[in-house]
């Protein structure tokens, strides 16, 4: 018996050794936790080899902790393994670290059973003649199987769980370790009660492993797989057939019979069906895969028709199988997406990228043809949706649409833009410019609730692909609405030259920009403010350009253009680096002068207004009294709060703000008490208007007492006469500018002005 049992030990730790190996060399991810715990069965084997196979008790006893660790040993590993097997993932499936330390307190007092005693002692028996080393366990002993079977039978539960909640054709594989697990727990649990000298349960042990080799590196479900396959080609929205070498119709799924109308299992009538339906596929030789169309209008179905050869191993054709799938309701979805991509979702027109795509067609296919591209755009659209509200608003669109389709051809194309904007493309012929004026001039929304009369205007570019293309030609067509923006009664603008030399003045002084500013072209004129006594106390800087080729240019020809397209910041940062130099120069020597500079609404979404005035400030090493912020009222009308907070933190450094254009916006007393400024400039010319001069000196007035009552200094500009002056000056105006004084000049005029020369 010992030999017969020391044999079966051996050939299974080889065993498990190999399949160890085996899974190491794996490259299933699981293989990893396999190697873990075919090596881990392998001690408590290897222990109980040497416990049956020697009648010596140093070798016994050196057999058993081999024994009992490697149990603890194969129970880290089985947890590992289940893991993984199993998929535990996230805090609620997790396996506790809990286990692991009680596995390896076990380890420990194991270890520490020579020193103490306390786990086990051996016995000497004899068995048929034979000596053997018995177990007789103590308090150790008993934490020992504690904390085996503890572990071990949470890992019974966890594959009873997953038994239960697992598919079928998946739980096969839980349900086979968990038998196994069971049955050999049994097998153990009965030897240890047995109390016989031979441990038979580690052959099961040694099975178990194979088991798990086998089903976690090889098993695959085979039957149950063709069970579900089986149901899978049964249950297909795609009709199946499938053929004998000479064409014969030997089964077809549910579907197939439906689409071939057979009956009790009639196949021998599917291939006549199926060519009457879809015609013979013999004359498409070639295609393996075929469109077919059936029917027409809104009865059309659409259907994919692909034949497949099965060839054996001896290269023999066995036979084909046809697969039928109705795509009817995938092409209607395509139809309906490709109709979702090109037009608008509110108005049903094209949308913007399409219609420039079908202008640009049209203009290439007919090229004899002249055309126009018309921008249309609602003028007052914002004004509806705010009194009427967004429902009206997009009545309102779908209104324009509508008149659109009606007045124009086939021959056009149209779209909606974006927003309250509107292409159409137009043959010059069709385009009666009478008849246009008089239908916009009358254009009205109607609701149930309410009528409102839309201005739309339209402007006009005359189409030619190969001048520009089709965005550029809508953006000229846009652009040709300046000449009429302010103009109620005029519907239709026609892009002209005029417009053009503006467009390419526009590019050829931005693209100057940089050398004007290098070569000083662009240089600060300082036109002198003065005080109540008429003394000259400082200077505005105002950009002005000595063009070398168009001579002097006026403000008005490039400030706008800069601010449209941002570039008034380099404009502005070069005006201040200027003014620093001139102030630089003043301050040694000894001058008591200061300059005021403007800040563009621009600047403050491009640069860090407040750091980069200060960096001048502090690199010339300037005053920044003596450098006066001036801002435009316009400029607090966006994000007021942020830009308050802005002048706070000039004043906290020593700059004096200034606010310029006071009463130009319809907030401004509003916003006066809150505004942290100290100098309130007053334009003359916006009390010019009225017609009654002693209102006009009533308010003026009036401002100057208010801005005096808030501690702030008033500054009237536009002071054109020496009566003016006067009057101001009796009414409490400190500061003073105007032609009155003298117009904006270059530096060194200033400076004899002023008396800083001689």
């Amino acid at each position: 018996m010992r030999f017969t049992f020391s044999v079966i030990y051996s050939l299974l730790i080889i065993a498990l050794g190999v399949c160890s190996v085996i899974a190491w060399k794996s490259r299933k991810a699981i293989g990893r936790s396999v190697t873990q715990l075919e090596g881990s069965l392998i001690p408590p084997v290897m222990g109980n080899l040497l416990i049956v196979g020697s009648d010596n008790r140093k070798i016994a006893l050196a057999g058993s902790y081999i024994y009992f660790i490697g149990m603890d040993l194969v129970m880290y590993a089985l947890v590992y393994f289940t893991a993984r097997y199993c998929k535990l993932r996230g805090p609620r499936h997790r396996i506790p670290n809990a286990v692991y330390v009680i596995l390896a307190l076990d380890v420990l007092q194991l270890m520490l059973n020579p020193l103490f005693g306390h786990a086990f002692v051996l016995e000497r028996i004899s068995v048929d003649r034979f000596d053997y080393y018995r177990l007789i366990p103590l308090a150790g002993q008993v934490f020992h199987r504690a904390a085996v079977y503890g572990v071990f039978l949470a890992v019974v539960l966890i594959y009873i769980v997953m038994v239960v909640r697992t598919p079928r054709i998946y739980s096969e594989r839980y349900f086979i370790i968990l038998l196994s697990m069971i049955l050999f727990g049994l097998w153990q649990t009965f030897y240890i009660f047995s109390r016989t000298p031979i441990d038979r349960s580690m052959i099961g042990f040694a099975m178990f492993g194979l088991l798990i080799f086998y089903f976690s590196l090889y098993y695959r479900p085979l039957r149950l797989l063709d069970r579900m396959l089986s149901d899978i080609v049964s249950d297909l929205s795609e009709a199946l057939y499938l053929f004998d070498p000479n064409g014969k119709c030997l089964w077809a799924n549910e579907k197939g019979c439906e689409l071939a109308g057979v009956k009790d299992e009639n196949y021998d009538t599917v291939t006549a069906a199926l060519t009457e339906l879809f015609g013979d596929p013999s004359e498409n030789t070639e295609a393996r895969r075929l469109q077919r169309i059936i029917g027409t209008g809104g009865d059309v179905q659409y259907y994919t028709l692909e034949e497949n050869r099965v060839i054996d191993s001896s290269g023999q054709l066995s036979g084909t199988y046809l697969r039928i799938q109705d795509v009817t309701e995938a092409q209607q979805k395509l139809k309906r997406d490709l109709y979702d991509a090109t037009h608008d979702s509110l108005t049903g027109l094209y949308t913007r990228e399409f219609l420039y795509q079908r202008i640009t067609e049209l203009l290439r296919v007919h090229p004899e043809i002249s055309y126009y591209i018309v921008f249309i755009d609602v003028k007052n659209f914002k004004v509806v949706n705010d009194i009427f509200g967004v429902e009206f608003g997009d009545h309102a669109l779908q209104c324009i649409a509508d008149w659109l389709r009606d007045i124009v051809t086939e021959r056009c194309c149209y779209g909606r833009l974006i927003g309250d904007t509107f292409g159409l493309c137009i043959p010059e012929s069709e385009f009666d410019h009478e008849k246009l004026e008089e239908l916009l001039s009358v254009f009205k929304i109607r609701s149930e609730r309410a009528e409102y009369h839309l201005l739309i205007h339209m402007g006009v570019y005359p189409a030619d692909l190969m001048d520009a293309d089709v965005p550029v030609m809508f953006d000229r067509a846009h652009l040709s609405l300046l000449t009429i923006q302010d103009e109620y009664h005029v519907h239709i603008a026609y892009y002209n030259n005029e417009i053009r030399e503006k467009l390419l003045w526009n590019q050829l002084i931005s693209a100057q920009l940089s050398d004007a500013i290098e070569s000083c072209q662009l240089c600060p004129y300082l036109q002198p403010i003065a005080d109540s006594s008429g003394r000259i106390v400082g200077a505005e800087a105002l950009a002005r350009w000595n063009h070398p080729e168009h001579g002097f240019l006026s403000p008005g020809t490039f400030i706008p253009v800069f601010e449209q397209n941002g570039m008034v910041v380099e404009v502005d940062k070069h005006m201040w680096r200027s003014v620093c130099e001139i102030l630089a120069r003043w301050q040694r020597q000894n001058r008591d002068l200061f300059i005021s500079v403007n800040i563009s609404p621009k600047d403050f979404y491009f640069i860090d207004v407040v750091s980069e005035i200060g960096r001048l400030v502090r690199e010339y090493g300037v005053e920044p009294a003596r450098l006066r912020i001036e801002i435009t009222e316009t400029v607090m009308m966006n994000d007021a709060e942020k830009r308050m907070e802005m002048l706070k933190q000039f004043r906290e450094l020593g700059f004096v703000v200034e606010m310029d254009d006071f009463g130009s916006g319809y907030s401004s007393l509003n916003m006066l008490k809150d505004m942290p400024v100290d100098v309130l400039k007053i334009d003359m010319k916006f009390l010019g208007k009225t017609g009654d001069a002693e209102k006009a000196r009533t308010i003026v007035k009036n401002i100057i007492t208010l801005s005096k009552e808030l501690g702030i200094t008033a500054l009237t500009e536009g002071v054109e006469t020496q009566l003016q002056y006067e009057a101001l000056s009796e009414m409490g105006c400190k500061l003073f500018q105007g032609y009155y004084f003298a117009k904006p000049m270059p530096v060194y005029e200033f400076e004899r002005f002023a008396g800083i020369t001689d």
